[in-house]
């Protein structure tokens, strides 16, 4: 088991919460950072709190990059979120609720933390399987920033950086099936794009139902509120 020390990226989601959940199994020191983008969702960083709490991480920060002065996503405008699209069509192409550059952003700041720290590690829960399509969370970007790192940074060119996927290739309901092996609490989540103002997913946009058709497949119910039953 390794005793290293790593940054993690962490939205509140199932996915980075199941990839916290991996990295404190393997004994890594965790340092968590989170992100208060602009983004529909101003429960995100409520739960990763809540999340990060429950794992007992190093510490936990929450970082302010307003990106509703770009524009250009669902996310972070008032435009709406696709709803109820059919499953195949699911990542077919790249939706509205894509955040340009987002996990190029995100990335590099928890690179920058890890180089203050000394840490050689940084996990990000991305997934080129069961998503809504975003080209930021595929295999040929994750390495193209891996080498960037390892040239454009101190700690890179003296002792590598890695970046964790340990999600990359897995189905969503083989994630979830991942952490409830590793005692993952799915009820602390939220993955909606625009739950309401109590905080109940919406059952309709792309996140919620990949998520919900994962618990299906899985054979148990999801188990955070949402708004209504979920469309068929």
């Amino acid at each position: 088991m390794s005793a290293d020390t790593a940054v993690l990226l962490l939205s509140g989601g199932l996915d980075s919460t199941t990839v916290l959940a991996h990295a404190t199994d393997r004994n890594y020191r965790v340092h968590a950072m989170s992100f208060d983008y602009g983004q529909k969702n101003r429960f995100e960083t409520q739960r990763a709190a809540a999340i990060a709490r429950q794992y007992q991480v190093v510490e936990h920060r929450i970082v302010t990059i307003d990106l509703r002065v770009f524009g250009g996503s669902s996310l972070t405008s008032d435009a709406p979120v696709e709803r109820d699209r059919p499953l195949d069509e699911i990542g077919t192409g790249i939706p509205s609720t894509y955040v340009p550059a987002r996990n190029t952003l995100f990335l590099s700041y928890a690179l920058c933390w890890a180089e203050a720290l000394g840490a050689h590690n940084i996990f990000i829960g991305v997934n080129e399987v069961d998503t809504s399509g975003y080209p930021d969370c595929r295999p040929a970007f994750i390495e193209a920033f891996t080498q960037m790192a390892n040239t454009g940074t101190r700690i890179g060119t003296e002792s590598g950086v890695t970046i964790h996927t340990p999600l990359q290739r897995l189905r969503k309901a083989a994630i979830i099936r991942m952490g409830l092996a590793l005692g993952v609490d799915y009820g602390m989540t939220n993955s909606c794009y625009h739950p309401d103002q109590a905080g109940r997913a919406c059952g309709r946009c792309d996140a919620c139902r990949l998520r919900l058709n994962a618990f299906e497949e899985v054979g148990i119910a999801d188990p955070v509120p949402y708004q209504s039953s979920p469309a068929a």
